[in-house]
């Protein structure tokens, strides 16, 4: 596995945001990431990590430039770790055709279709970047984690949570895609990823993890905005909290009166987020 290498730096209240680069192994491709560091963490004093997993068309520039993350993170001395949303330059045929299949749209999952072979972003996120991540940033206390995400991410941050509940201390998710084998954003992207035996998508079905979960539960905190463009037809946080519900597993949804889908709300409720993760990786 080939070493990363830091690509940019800016100081930012007295922490870094750095921008690595690497050849991933899964993904077959260069990749990207960004770690922000906050101003206490060294080699000597490791500081514990909340991944954030970005939304459909994103990087893992945007979170770092428009969420102020950087400021409560800071305060709370938790890094925040932030992938890229998806293999970039194979030329895969239509790989940039829509955007919500293929660059920029890997949706977290391991794709078993051939033509799609590379987009392998669950393996990606929970073993290959662990991994590149305790060679690149020693600062990093990496037996202390939570995962966090919106839309895509959310969905993302949600089941890959779910999928390791022993690798992840808490939850959290903006406007996540709870239930995508019911809605058009998912089945676009499990048909397209998976094939057409939907009994495979329940694997990454936040609403059919829930049901079938064993063992210790991880905390969990949804937040919504109630004029969200995309809340009636893709996101349907009502059907988790009936999974939750039917299931005995707590979730905490709060559904937040007038915000949309954007990183303005996203940034309004940042702080929140990043301290009901503290609670967990600080316990």
């Amino acid at each position: 596995m080939a070493a990363a290498k830091e690509v940019s730096k800016n100081k930012m209240y007295g922490g870094f945001n750095k921008r690595f680069s690497h050849d991933s192994a899964c993904l077959s491709c260069e990749m990207k990431f960004t770690v922000y560091l906050p101003p206490t963490a060294s080699e000597s004093a490791k500081v514990p990590v909340v991944y954030y997993l970005s939304g459909l068309t994103c990087t893992d520039e945007n979170v770092i430039q428009k969420s102020n993350v950087q400021r409560k993170a800071a305060e709370l001395g938790i890094a925040v770790v932030c992938p890229d949303t998806s293999p970039r330059g194979h030329g895969v045929e239509g790989e940039a055709d829509s955007y919500d299949f293929g660059v920029g749209a890997g949706f977290y999952l391991n794709a078993t279709v051939e033509k799609w072979k590379h987009w392998r972003m669950y393996e990606y996120v929970t073993a290959e970047l662990p991994k590149v991540l305790a060679g690149a940033v020693p600062e990093l206390d990496l037996s202390k984690q939570s995962i966090m995400g919106h839309s895509m991410g959310g969905h993302g941050a949600l089941t890959v949570g779910l999928k390791n509940p022993t690798a992840y201390k808490s939850i959290s998710a903006f406007s996540p895609i709870v239930n995508p084998v019911n809605v058009p954003w998912g089945k676009k992207a499990f048909t397209g990823y998976l094939g057409e035996d939907e009994a495979t998508w329940k694997e990454y079905d936040a609403c059919e993890l829930i049901k079938a979960f064993k063992g210790d539960k991880l905390p969990i905190l949804v937040d919504q905005g109630t004029s969200d463009n995309f809340l009636a037809e893709q996101l349907k946080p009502e059907l988790l909290e009936e999974a939750a519900a039917a299931a005995g597993y707590p979730v905490t949804i709060r559904m937040q009166e007038g915000y949309d889908h954007s990183y303005f709300f996203i940034a309004s409720f940042m702080d929140d987020h990043l301290e009901f993760h503290a609670k967990s990786l600080k316990a």
